[in-house]
């Protein structure tokens, strides 16, 4: 509940398309976390460790019991001393975060990954005070010392504390809870990291991991996806009941937090989080709940027809139109088209991104033990941020590329507003990075070669955004069922199998059927367990910036400028301050209908092919 960030962890962002690879791609990067730290015994590590847990018990001493008493300068004074204990422990838990997902089998660096996260919470329970005193200052007390001009650019910070007021614990409990942490959820977490990462799928005589099986689902021939969807579905069954024990207990400590802390929904604690009202994260989901007829519904009808199938089957979802040549995009054509495509929007978006690629800040390749998925991972201020990849040369690697870079920029340039303001709520966060999509696709669009490209393209894409908008609102509806669900008792496998596949056919339409086993996909998905309710951020900004590019292609005169004016606010701002410049509203429902009538759109010109 205080300020200080305390670990910052990345989060694995990707229902994961890609498997086993390597140099055929070219010069892959890897990471060079020199500039956090040099390694685990470096002096300066070490150095921070000491400084901060003196700085937190100093902290303590100065302010715990004061906070009401102190005028603007103090206050100011008091946030200063919190950002930058927020700025030596976010060092240390993105160092060790960075490292874990490197390669989270090895013994050494989960270890190391457990000694900080317990030194963390160890040195920073001094500080819980903080927030839950600043939510007992009187309202007028509080406007008085934001008088003070330059406290006042924290005010938000204030404000979202102080929207935790009802929420609150005694100041015993709210120390409980934070010594509890790394044996609680953060526990459950690793133990499903470390659980996925050691699967084993045995596809055609060769063993993978779950990268390399998943991947295979988009392969061209249609009798490898099918091999590898089953053993998928066979590893994940006989591995189903520990899926079970990390689900239900999650969802156990969730109902307990929420019960004592008074949450109304299991949602709300997310919504507070990401600064929106339920309101507006509800009209998007009816949103796209009453579009699954005319999006994905009729999407997959079309390549039903194209795929000459009475039905499609799970691994039919994300594979290649049979006219579609199965290419392999080398590393560096990837980046030229990323970069190409970012600088023809702006050449300073060009600029962010050039040191991702040549300072060490990407880690491309597949390897052994190493966390599925994709993220951008923001670090702290005073550094830069870091993009993790699972890279196999395929199209959607080249998106999750310029997906992720998007972030990267984002973050870089929100970093200006330091430590406590440069966090963006999820539900923004999405923002820069799938705009970056945005720009690349219609890149690649406009360089289309023929009617077969354009077709083929168009396809993709439409693919993409059905992964992003309605199947993350499925996903979204899913943790929604389970989270009710389990208050009423312990599920089974079975019973949460049965929710899974509820929302399955309703998303998806009456193109598909399922086959034995795809009833617990539900358990390798990174989000359910790391950040709940975090999927419905997907379709929050995939919404949001189709928006925005339809803004941005109605007027394109200056718009550049208030992009990155919205990128630079980082945390600084509510979505409705941000999106105002370009005459939009995310708490109008007719909002998220313009966002998702591009989709339709791409779907119409689709169906105007055949």
């Amino acid at each position: 509940m205080q300020i200080i960030q305390g670990l910052k962890l990345p989060r694995p962002v990707f229902e994961a398309d890609v498997s086993q690879g390597g140099q055929e791609f070219g010069d892959l990067p890897d990471w060079n976390l020199d500039d956090l730290y040099t390694g685990e015994e470096a002096p300066e590590l070490l150095s921070d460790l000491n400084w901060l847990e003196q700085a937190c018990q100093d902290f303590a001493s100065k302010y715990q019991g004061q906070l009401a008493n102190l005028d603007g300068p103090s206050m100011l004074a008091c946030i200063e001393e919190n950002e930058k204990i927020s700025m030596v422990a976010g060092r240390l838990g993105s160092y060790a975060g960075l490292r874990y997902y490197q390669n989270t089998v090895d013994a050494s660096r989960a270890k190391f990954f457990s000694d900080i996260q317990d030194k963390l919470t160890n040195f920073t329970a001094p500080l819980v005070f903080f927030s839950l005193e600043v939510n007992r200052i009187e309202t007028a007390d509080l406007e008085e010392m934001l008088k003070h001009a330059p406290l006042a650019r924290y005010r938000c910070i204030f404000e979202k504390m102080r929207k935790m007021r009802p929420h609150q614990l005694s100041d015993e409990l709210e120390r409980y809870e934070h010594d509890m942490s790394v044996v609680g959820a953060s526990a459950w977490n690793k133990l499903f990291d470390e659980t996925v990462a050691d699967l084993k799928f045995n596809i055609n005589g060769e063993e993978m991991g779950l990268e390399a099986a998943s991947s295979l689902m988009s392969e061209q021939d249609r009798g490898v996806r099918e091999v590898a969807a089953k053993e998928i579905a066979r590893v994940l069954g006989t591995n189903i009941k520990i899926f079970t024990r990390v689900h239900n207990t999650l969802a156990k400590m969730g109902e307990v937090e929420d019960t004592w802390r008074n949450m109304p929904t299991p949602q709300t604690g997310r919504h507070l989080s990401n600064d929106v009202e339920g309101e507006v994260v509800e009209a998007l989901r009816n949103a796209v709940v009453a579009a699954y007829p005319k999006l994905s519904h009729r999407y997959y009808e079309l390549k039903r027809k194209w795929m000459g199938l009475d039905k499609l089957q799970v691994w039919d979802r994300n594979a290649p139109l049979p006219m579609e040549e199965n290419r392999l995009i080398q590393w560096d054509e990837a980046k030229s088209m990323v970069m190409n495509a970012y600088h023809d929007f702006d050449p300073k978006m060009a600029e962010l991104t050039e040191p991702f690629f040549e300072k060490g800040w990407i880690d491309a390749g597949v390897k052994e033990g190493k966390a599925p998925g994709a993220f951008a991972h923001p670090t702290v201020t005073d550094v830069h941020p870091y993009v993790m990849l699972n890279y196999l040369g395929k199209p959607r690697d080249v998106m999750t590329l310029a997906h992720e870079l998007g972030h990267g920029v984002h973050q870089v340039l929100a970093a200006e507003q330091g430590e406590l303001l440069s966090s963006t709520p999820l539900t923004l966060a999405e923002t820069a990075s799938v705009f970056g999509e945005m720009l690349t696709f219609q890149k690649l669009l406009s360089n289309a070669g023929s009617q077969a490209e354009r077709k083929i393209l168009l396809a993709g894409k439409v693919e993409d955004m059905l992964n992003t908008v309605v199947r993350q609102i499925a996903f979204y509806d899913f943790e929604c069922k389970l989270h009710e669900a389990r208050r009423h008792g312990e599920l089974t496998p079975d019973q949460i199998n049965a929710l899974w596949m509820s929302v399955q056919g309703e998303s998806l339409g009456p193109a598909f059927e399922f086959m034995d086993g795809y009833e617990t996909f539900w358990s390798y998905i990174p989000h359910f367990v790391h950040s709940p309710f975090y999927v419905y951020a997907y379709a929050f900004g995939d919404g949001l910036v189709n928006a925005l590019y339809a803004a941005y292609q109605e007027a394109p005169e200056g718009f550049e400028d208030k992009y990155f004016d919205m990128l630079k606010a980082g945390g600084s701002k509510h979505h409705k301050e941000l999106l105002a410049p370009f005459g939009l509203d995310a708490s109008d429902p007719k909002f998220w209908d313009k966002g998702l009538s591009m989709i339709s759109g791409f779907i119409d010109e689709l169906e105007a092919m055949e």
